[in-house]
């Protein structure tokens, strides 16, 4: 009976931390269906700005590599759409970007005239302490009482958490039903 009980601990364990790093960080392809593009008029900051980027997300930029490319690049350079000196130049077509620090992370194709007709992206990741926001960093235009402004929906990525959440509660429910059992037995 102990043999088992080792068993159902060892698999409740398993199952425990396969689950934790399958929900660790989202996945956000840039542009959705689209993908990274010129056509189609996507608005590339309408895309980033319900997302609620983390530490430890994957960006997937998909585009034809004949036709486009992805620079990172300073802030200066995104808002001139200086191409001179990227921080970084991706070119694969299916280019697959960790986000491994806070704050803005720009992007542009630096094909000439993609960036000025809006093929850009600002990714921005937001520092929070213990689940709260810290005021600087979601600093907003002041509301006045009474205003009909509704509430945010909930982004793609929530929903995403959310199943994920109720993913790894089903697994742990039934890692414990076997552990219940094992012992049983």
């Amino acid at each position: 009976m102990a043999f088992a009980a080792e068993r159902a601990m060892v698999l409740l364990m398993v199952i425990a931390v396969a689950a934790v790093k399958v929900s660790y960080g989202a996945v956000y392809k840039v542009g959705d269906s689209a993908g990274w593009t010129t056509l189609g008029n996507i608005d590339y900051r309408k895309w980033s700005a319900p997302k609620n980027f983390q530490i430890g997300d994957t960006i997937i930029f998909e585009y034809n590599a004949k036709f486009h490319n992805v620079m990172r690049v300073t802030h200066a350079m995104y808002k001139t759409c200086n191409t001179s000196s990227p921080i970084a130049t991706f070119t694969t077509g299916n280019d697959t970007i960790k986000i491994t620090n806070y704050g803005h992370h720009f992007f542009f194709c630096g094909v000439p005239g993609h960036c000025q007709a809006g093929q850009k992206v600002d990714i921005n990741v937001l520092k929070v302490s213990a689940g709260a926001p810290e005021p600087s960093a979601l600093a907003s235009p002041a509301v006045s009482a009474g205003s009909n402004v509704p509430a945010p929906s909930p982004s793609k990525a929530d929903a995403q958490f959310i199943a994920l959440k109720g993913q790894f509660g089903i697994i742990m429910g039934l890692a414990m039903a076997m552990a219940f059992f094992a012992l049983l037995s």
